[in-house]
């Protein structure tokens, strides 16, 4: 039906505004926290970074789009997307309120691993692991999707961001120890007048590469759904004014045009709308940061996620952001990290797929008792 294909494309919209404002705090914790710029600033930055970054390719929607779910063993209904993303927007919204910076990308392939085990009654031949050794160079199934980039990407992120930091560190004792002008510069408050200047610019770099890899995730949904509604044959008699959900090209994982420019905005007015409560958690409570040390995370995480959205790998900018920070804090200081909130965050990141997961399962068990999937 036609109404459901609109119903997934509202639904989607909906998780991509939420994703806007639920990791908002990843891109501009740091330069809040640093006092670099104020919350209003820093939002409308990052905003329009998102925004610019959405349209940077479309690797990554081409990833989510095909290879999760194989549809030779269940069809990928409106009904299963629909429960797939109100997995996802429930444990966003739980995880907003309590503030812990939990990833809109594990929560969406959570879902989606859910919602497809409950259509294909839990025979888990439906998930798609890998394929081979084409899957390095086409991020098929969850190793690639999934299980690569939740190991790699805290690790890329705590590894960079101490690598980065402790470079900065040996420059300015270097400095300081040529003596001069040279000293005088490597002095904190010519430290500090620096850094807040210059990340401003990691900052609008952190904010491009969110939009660059986030925004994505949401295109590859909406064009799954599409897929899956044209092989159904409900795209097959459209009214003039529904056009437009006819997919433009038949290859597999194609994203229209209109799909990247209407997630592009949602996801920029999602940001714009801000994310208070985990910009305290990341900017505040983990570790006390300077504008040197909001440089090298913002720096670290923004490297990492360009890189993955350039080889379509669906990375989470919440990962690479926290273990950013925390390769910085210990870079600066071990015991500077505040372990009790850093465990707090890890337990997210450990129940997101599952619960998530968890939450669309029992949703699309719920439809099905009633007779409406």
């Amino acid at each position: 039906m036609l109404t459901l294909v609109l119903l997934v494309v509202l639904f989607a919209l909906v998780f991509e505004f939420i994703n806007g404002f639920h990791d908002t705090a990843n891109s501009i914790a740091t330069v809040v926290a640093t006092k670099v710029l104020s919350p209003g600033q820093a939002v409308i930055m990052a905003a329009v970074t998102n925004l610019v970054g959405a349209f940077y390719g479309t690797a990554v929607a081409k990833t989510i789009s095909s290879g999760l779910i194989d549809a030779s063993v269940v069809e990928v209904t409106s009904q299963l997307i629909i429960c797939a993303l109100a997995g996802g927007i429930t444990w966003n919204l739980i995880t907003w309120w309590l503030g812990l910076p939990s990833s809109s990308s594990h929560a969406l392939i959570g879902g989606l691993c859910g919602a497809a085990l409950a259509a294909a009654d839990n025979n888990f031949d439906v998930l798609i692991w890998s394929e081979t050794a084409e899957s390095w160079t086409k991020n098929k199934g969850i190793l690639w999707k999934v299980v690569v980039p939740m190991v790699s990407s805290p690790v890329a992120g705590f590894s960079l961001g101490f690598l980065i930091m402790g470079s900065l560190f040996a420059l300015i004792y270097g400095m300081g120890n040529l003596g001069g002008l040279m000293a005088r510069m490597a002095r904190p408050r010519w430290v500090n007048l620096f850094f807040g200047k210059a990340q401003i610019i990691s900052a609008g770099y952190m904010g491009f590469a969110h939009g660059t890899n986030d925004a994505q995730k949401t295109m590859g949904i909406i064009a799954l759904a599409l897929f899956g509604a044209q092989a159904a044959g409900t795209l097959d008699t459209l009214p003039a004014w529904a056009e437009f959900l006819r997919p433009d090209s038949a290859e597999e994982g194609a994203i229209d045009k209109w799909v990247v420019v209407t997630c592009a905005l949602v996801m920029a007015a999602g940001t714009a709308a801000g994310g208070w409560r985990i910009i305290k958690t990341l900017g505040h409570k983990m570790v006390k940061l300077h504008p040197i040390h909001g440089f090298a995370a913002e720096t670290a995480s923004a490297t990492i996620l360009v890189t993955a959205a350039n080889l379509g790998m669906p990375v989470s900018t919440t990962h690479s952001i926290s273990t950013a920070i925390m390769g910085v804090g210990f870079a600066k200081n071990p015991r500077a990290l505040k372990m009790s909130v850093i465990e707090r965050i890890v337990w997210a990141w450990i129940l997101t797929i599952p619960a998530a997961g968890g939450i669309a399962w029992l949703l699309l068990k719920a439809l099905r008792s009633f007779g409406w999937a």
